[in-house]
């Protein structure tokens, strides 16, 4: 009876190992609006792999005329910002959009979403997967999320 009982106790355990593969996901989205609605508000998020790598193909929304991903760097003693079309997520492992960094470039947020104070944005991965993520919005002059990766004053976009 012995012999039955430890593959009987282990199954469970033997069985959780099976289970389905961590997801990639977003999360901390937010959305910093532009003073002037003639330029664009920025956007940022944190992305965490899952236990595949995948990458980040793009970012659309219907509360917006246009979305692009862009990256801020020092070339020169200067910061610059250039379009980004792709952003590898390697497995088990986070990339944030941050201010100072990495960020999406909104153009024309529509009053709906800011009478909301949210925005829905779909993350599209390079897996396939397509991420919907409620992002808040906060209006110009008013701090966002404290968090160290997103303390940076950002408000040039």
């Amino acid at each position: 009876m012995r012999a039955y009982f430890i593959p009987i106790v282990l199954a469970p355990l033997m069985l959780s190992a099976c289970g389905d593969p961590a997801p990639t996901y977003i999360d901390q989205a937010w959305v910093r609006l532009s003073p002037n609605k003639d330029m664009p508000s920025s956007g940022y998020f944190v992305a965490h792999g899952g236990d595949a790598d995948t990458a980040l193909r793009g970012v659309l929304t219907d509360y917006a005329l246009k979305v692009e991903m862009h990256e801020s760097m020092s070339e020169g003693g200067k910061m610059t910002m250039k379009p980004i079309d792709n952003v590898p997520i390697p497995a088990r492992s986070k990339v944030a959009f941050a201010p100072g960094g990495k960020h999406l470039m909104l153009w024309g947020v529509n009053d709906t979403a800011i009478g909301r104070g949210k925005m829905t944005l779909t993350f599209l991965l390079a897996n396939g997967d397509r991420l919907l993520v409620d992002a808040v919005i906060q209006k110009p002059g008013v701090a966002g999320p404290a968090t160290a990766a997103m303390a940076e004053d950002h408000s040039e976009h």
